[in-house]
């Protein structure tokens, strides 16, 4: 895998993170501001069509409707009115919390859709040649040459040539990339531009499907379905909210036998089923789930859907790639070790005249390290005369230089053992040795020969090291507290990577991993009951992306990549993982802890409500007043007005989140039902008292 540096920006301006605190999520803060601004779209809400969809609402408008008739029956009842004003304040507010959910995310998309423009595409023809046509012509398959200046008409791959591109527009990061053909960085998404070279690019995709177009239509919600666990709590809702209908409905006869008449008896009963049925999370449920994919979102993560962020959340295994994701990915020289009868300053030496030619981090290190552990300068091709150099190249895994008779090696073990043996020497039992032990200390190790008048032979051995980054052990340790299984994938031998993953506290790792090797290994881990996380880039990593349960793909990578994933990082940070898992988990424990607040706070308002209705028929009721409200309109009101303000309070918590704190499932429940359960219980007694002090004020009420 490919990895770059993450970038330091979100798509609007802020930190990427957009917390403070390393490794924790957030939220984003919350603007009361975006309630006013929301408002409008909360009332387009009151559509019937549109709250059918949420079972528990719908019944809070058939009832809000229901108090409006009863109360324009009799204009001078106060009691009715107030009641009325208050349940349709109810159902916009339920409404406002989707409406500010979903304003969040169509302030995003503003920022992406003035990235979107119309433009004009150099298609290349059958014979060649290059002909003009609008983007909005362009047809999959199609050839298109984008040179410096052009925007890219359309998401596509680069079969041809390397330029730099400004994908700020996406990303936010300020930094161009470099995207080329033939490997894991020829993606370009359409509405980026090219900043330099030339690049032909095949379109993948269909005018108004690209990458930019669905990451408007995700963000603003407009795609967003509901999730499995997501439709069974509002089966769930909607069962309870049935229940209560049945229970209040057989109510009706005792309000007679009480003296009511059927007008107030029918506006108090509508209200007792208002403040049961469990219309706290009925109202929150569907912000929590946009709120989830916003979340992601600031972290420059485009979730395809709702399942993703909820399968990120119950997530048992981990893959994750070494390089670039467990470790800093550019392996740096870190040791010379010499054979017996050579001298670590003679070794220095021969590894740097032979990295010379070798252009990559390892060999520029190298080159590094002698200058400055040993203080040899460091030295040119140009200032060694009839001399030849051997460039690095993946085929040879050498480099090296042929000069005054001498010929100086570096490279691969087996690479260089080899070509001390065509040089008519051996390579010696010391030098397999060091390599086994660089090896199994979870370096790298690069052989460095000579072969002169003397014959063939082997110097020593250069030590690479890929370091493990700073805090990953930690972050391991989290993960395994929350019950997570980490699993490190590396094309190193088993050595090397068995020192790793212990360096890096991993629970298991697949060594020389190919990708049929990835594949097995989600699929035995899916056979145990498992849900499993990984991350990709390239073309040989879209089957496994496509099998695991949350496939992330990088932005750098290829189409193959980003269609089988089920998420894309637009930062093309592997490590951001762990993050996503993080999110997934705060999203189902944010849904949990406010559905055990909501049915907890039912309780409190039944013993509000039911006294003050049959007191008067059956004083023993009374006994049940354990809030002493000043009396029975007081003691309704004041439910009725708890049970909407209630929503608009936890608004902010339902948008940021519960806090999540890695631990186990078990200690995570009884946290919940301490805070949330025993916090609904209180709550709503305080609040309805409040409130009931409030009224009892006012003269009349009282």
């Amino acid at each position: 895998m490919s990895a770059s540096a993450p970038a330091t920006t979100a798509p609007h301006g802020g930190p990427a993170g957009g917390d403070p605190s390393p490794g924790r999520v957030g939220g984003g803060l919350f603007d009361p501001k975006q309630l006013v601004r929301s408002l409008p779209d909360a009332l387009r809400k009151l559509d019937p069509r549109v709250m059918i969809t949420s079972p528990v609402m719908f019944v809070v408008l058939v009832g809000s409707v229901v108090t409006t008739v009863l109360a324009a029956l009799d204009p001078g009842d106060w009691f009715g009115w107030a009641i009325t004003a208050w349940l349709w304040l109810t159902t916009i507010f339920a409404n406002l919390a989707e409406a500010v959910a979903e304003g969040r995310g169509k302030a995003q998309a503003e920022t992406l859709r003035k990235a979107k423009t119309d433009t004009v595409a150099r298609r290349v023809a059958r014979d060649g040649s290059e002909e003009r046509v609008p983007g909005t012509d362009l047809r999959i398959g199609d050839l298109v040459v984008c040179e410096a200046g052009d925007v890219i008409p359309g998401d596509g791959d680069v079969v041809e040539g390397v330029a730099s591109v400004d994908e700020s527009a996406i990303t936010g990061e300020s930094a161009p990339v470099i995207r080329e053909s033939g490997g894991d960085r020829s993606a370009v998404t359409g509405g980026t531009k090219v900043l330099s070279d030339r690049i032909v690019v095949r379109i993948t995709t269909k005018p108004g499907e690209t990458f930019i177009d669905r990451m408007i239509s995700l963000v603003e919600g407009a795609a967003r379905q509901k999730t499995p666990n997501e439709i069974a709590l509002n089966i769930l809702l909607a069962s309870l909210t049935v229940v209560f209908l049945l229970a209040v409905v057989t109510l009706k006869p005792f309000a007679i036998y009480a003296g009511a008449d059927d007008q107030t008896s029918l506006i108090v009963l509508t209200a007792l089923l208002v403040c049961l049925i469990p219309t706290t999370i009925g109202a929150l449920l569907s912000a929590i789930g946009i709120a989830g994919m916003d979340r992601l979102v600031q972290r420059n993560v485009l979730a395809m859907s709702g399942r993703a962020v909820e399968a990120a959340g119950d997530v048992s295994t981990l893959l994750l790639d070494k390089t670039g994701t467990i470790t800093l990915g550019n392996r740096q020289a870190a040791e010379f070790v010499p054979v017996r009868g050579t001298t670590a300053a003679e070794l220095a030496d021969a590894a740097q005249l032979s990295s010379l030619a070798d252009e990559t981090p390892e060999g520029r290190s190298i080159v590094v390290l002698a200058k400055t552990a040993y203080g040899l300068r460091e030295r040119h091709q140009g200032e060694l005369v009839n001399a030849e150099w051997i460039a690095f190249t993946a085929q040879t895994r050498m480099s090296g230089v042929d000069v005054d008779g001498r010929r100086t090696r570096k490279g691969a073990t087996g690479s260089v053992v080899a070509w001390v043996e065509e040089q008519g020497g051996r390579a010696g039992a010391e030098a397999q040795e060091l390599t086994d032990r660089i090896a199994a200390a979870g370096g790298t190790p690069l052989l460095v020969a000579v072969a002169d008048d003397r014959g063939a032979r082997v110097l020593g051995v250069v030590h690479l090291k890929d370091v493990v980054k700073e805090g990953m052990r930690e972050r391991f340790d989290e993960l395994r507290r929350m019950g997570i299984r980490t699993v490190m994938i590396t094309g190193d031998n088993p050595l090397t990577a068995k020192a790793i993953a212990e360096e890096a506290g991993v629970d298991d790792f697949l060594a020389e991993a190919t990708p049929e090797d990835k594949m097995a290994l989600i699929k035995r881990e899916q056979a145990g009951g498992k849900l499993v996380a990984m991350t990709g880039d390239g073309t040989n990593d879209a089957p496994a992306l496509a099998q695991a349960d949350v496939g992330v793909a990088m932005n750098t990578g290829t189409s193959a990549a980003k269609e089988a994933g089920n998420m894309v990082d637009l930062d093309s940070n592997p490590t951001k993982l762990i993050e996503i898992v993080e999110i997934g988990k705060q999203l189902l424990i944010t849904r949990g802890a406010l559905t055990t607040f909501s049915i907890a706070n039912d309780v409190a308002k039944y013993f509000a409500i039911i006294p003050a209705m049959f007191a008067v028929a059956y004083p023993s009721l009374d006994k049940l007043n354990i809030m002493g409200l000043a009396s029975p309109e007081s003691a309704i009101l004041s439910a009725v007005i708890f049970n909407a303000l209630v929503i608009v309070a936890l608004v902010p918590l339902a948008l940021k989140g519960v806090r999540y704190r890695p631990t186990s499932a078990d200690r995570m429940l009884r946290r919940n039902l301490a805070v949330y359960g025993i916090g609904g219980l209180v709550a709503p007694f305080a609040g309805i008292k409040i409130i009931d002090l409030l009224l009892s004020l006012i003269p009349g009420i009282g």
